[in-house]
């Protein structure tokens, strides 16, 4: 479809297909598609599937009925984050009925060191697949997705409610799940299918959803869309070396569910109290904070930390950023200044989302 195509994890992705900008407000005003194939899928399942899941994500896996989805993270034993990650409590298909089954959706630059960690720790009655390769998923973000997708489903799309999902027959095809999830704060949904009939998903989606405008959109829009919703990036604003109480993230670690792994960690982490945290700001004039950029005090004398995400935000149209600062200068309206070459950038610390 002539989009503009990078390497990113090992595939060969669309970066844009007209704009950036032109992608994102059609994602945020009406509907746009994402190929997010690349993603990783991992199946577990088995006796003790709930205990290998509840031992090596923060979140409460018992929480989850069928159909529900959770966001979560397997942390480390020194308190990082190996990946983030969505767990999905799905129908059992084949094994005992009294066994449980479980889909983690992970990133895709972490698919095999994810396997692995995972299967390190899985002391456990249950059996782990990796059907990254097997399946293709397409986010198909906006407030319009359900009016662009309805007529190719029975599913009720209109019922399924935020972080849950369904199973049915989409685009012909049976066995689709359809779940109201994405990684843009715009609404929306993922649709997991087999690969071999991702290709013609697509087609039947771009059908379908023509009177509503319905444009592909790449790398770029997405990664502008996330930001604006405060959402983190592995690699960028989380990592192996951040704790998810210090990313903001502590809604999603639940010390309480019993064992797992980086529990102490984490524990002594909120006992001891925090050194930094990740905050959000906005910037004056037009200059985009790229990661890596150091974070000074207003008086531009002390380095008090360092940008991790940066971009121009389309829906505000001035930039915005994240970065973790010292606790002390966390406030909400506190001044500081970005180092961009030899300039500095005056920038506020501000509440997330941006939008």
């Amino acid at each position: 479809m002539g989009a503009k195509m990078a390497p990113f994890a090992g595939f060969n992705m669309p970066v844009q297909y007209t704009t950036i900008q032109e992608e994102h407000l059609n994602v945020r005003k009406g509907v746009g598609v994402f190929d997010v194939s690349h993603m990783g899928e991992f199946i577990v399942r088995g006796k003790e599937a709930f205990d290998l899941v509840q031992y090596v994500t923060s979140n409460d896996v018992a929480k989850l009925e069928i159909g529900d989805v959770q966001y979560s993270c397997m942390p480390n034993e020194r308190g990082g984050i190996v990946d983030d990650l969505l767990v999905y409590r799905v129908p059992t298909e084949g094994g005992k009925k009294s066994d449980k089954t479980y889909m983690l959706v992970v990133n895709a630059g972490n698919i095999k060191k994810d396997w692995d960690w995972i299967n390190a720790h899985n002391q456990f009655d249950t059996e782990i697949f990796d059907i990254s390769s097997k399946t293709g998923l397409l986010a198909v973000q906006g407030p319009k997705a359900v009016q662009a997708l309805q007529s190719l489903t029975d599913i009720p799309l209109g019922d399924i409610e935020y972080y849950h999902f369904q199973k049915g027959t989409f685009a012909g095809f049976d066995n689709v799940l359809v779940s109201a999830t994405g990684y843009t704060g715009a609404g929306g949904f993922e649709i997991y299918a087999d690969d071999e009939n991702i290709a013609e998903i697509w087609e039947a989606i771009f059908k379908a959803g023509k009177k509503q405008g319905i444009q592909p959109a790449g790398l770029g829009a997405r990664d502008t869309l996330r930001l604006e919703k405060g959402f983190a990036l592995y690699g960028h604003d989380i990592s192996h070396l951040t704790s998810p109480i210090e990313a903001g993230l502590g809604w999603i670690v639940k010390v309480k569910k019993g064992d797992f792994v980086g529990k102490s960690f984490i524990l002594n982490k909120k006992k001891q109290g925090i050194n930094r945290r990740l905050v959000a700001f906005t910037l004056d004039g037009r200059r985009v904070p790229r990661q890596g950029y150091a974070i000074f005090s207003e008086d531009e004398k002390t380095q008090i930390g360092v940008v991790t995400s940066g971009t121009f935000s389309p829906s505000l149209e001035y930039p915005i950023g994240m970065g973790y600062v010292k606790k002390s200068f966390r406030k909400t309206g506190t001044k500081i200044k970005i180092k961009a070459g030899s300039k500095f950038l005056e920038a506020t610390l501000v509440k997330l989302p941006f939008v």
